[in-house]
């Protein structure tokens, strides 16, 4: 990271988004994937959507913006509905794991399309991070028994997050991440509206705690801390960025370990010291 304010950020978004594996797990114990998200969503939108009277001057104006943001939209949207739908089959905090192998694809992808320096010791700290997340997932034989349904739908998430993440760097970070992100909710509540229309399945539940956990994922992890990362990615390279939000399934096994009672067994552990390792050295490496 570059600058102190960009840590404090960056530590906003852990915080966040690490407690919200366990508070969507609670969720999706009320209502389907595609419901859950569509609230989260509409939710969100609506948060945001006061700030767009405050940035009138800065709706973006080039030439195939709009045709671009769309296709951002379209990429998020199906990435998030897809690593919720793996959530409903696996832990949160496994998931959260699972979901984290997203900094190796953004490095696949960064290194091509956005000419990001590859010095030998960012990519020794990828590996050794990723390594990290591999010795955490075998707590659950998920190398030996292959993937199952879930872990390929948060496989694909990750994949859909990291191809949003390089084409948001390449072609759209300079457009305001405010505006990115209320366009991005807006498209994914339509979209899903659409896709429930049919079901008649989009209502709320008559469930105080099912309102506060969607107020949660909504207002802190989809509208605040979204809002954030996009800021981010457009001051950090990719990669970098990419790379230490592996610190993020770490706290998210803690917090379903306190939160749901998930078990952690003691690899978990071994397996954290890989991830810090890997995120020193990619930072150490972009210093």
């Amino acid at each position: 990271m570059k600058r102190f304010r960009n840590w404090l950020l960056f530590i906003i978004v852990v915080l966040l988004w690490s407690s919200n594996w366990s508070v969507m797990k609670s969720g999706l114990n009320y209502v389907e994937p595609l419901t859950f998200v569509f609230h989260r969503f509409l939710i969100s939108s609506l948060f945001l959507s006061p700030s767009i009277m405050l940035m009138n001057k800065k709706i973006p104006r080039r030439r195939g913006d709009l045709a671009r943001l769309l296709l951002l939209s379209m990429i998020n949207a199906f990435g998030i509905l897809s690593t919720n739908i793996g959530l409903t089959g696996e832990k949160s905090g496994l998931s959260a794991v699972v979901t984290y192998t997203q900094p190796l694809f953004v490095f696949c992808m960064a290194v091509p399309l956005l000419n990001e320096k590859t010095k030998a010791s960012k990519i020794l700290g990828i590996l050794i991070g990723f390594l990290g997340v591999v010795v955490i997932s075998i707590r659950r034989g998920i190398l030996l028994n292959g993937l199952t349904g879930s872990l390929f739908f948060l496989l694909l998430g990750a994949f859909l997050w990291a191809a949003s993440t390089v084409y948001y760097k390449r072609s759209l970070s300079h457009v305001n991440p405010v505006l990115v992100n209320l366009l991005q909710m807006s498209f994914g509540t339509v979209l899903f509206f659409l896709m429930l229309t049919p079901s008649g399945e989009f209502l709320f539940p008559s469930s105080t705690d099912y309102l506060m956990i969607v107020l949660y994922a909504s207002i802190g992890s989809s509208a605040i801390a979204f809002t954030i990362w996009i800021h981010l990615l457009r001051e950090e390279e990719a990669t970098v960025l990419s790379s230490s939000s592996l610190i993020i399934p770490m706290v998210a096994l803690f917090f379903g370990w306190l939160l749901l009672g998930e078990t952690v067994k003691p690899q978990v552990f071994i397996g954290a010291i890989f991830v810090m390792l890997g995120v020193y050295l990619v930072n150490r490496a972009e210093r």
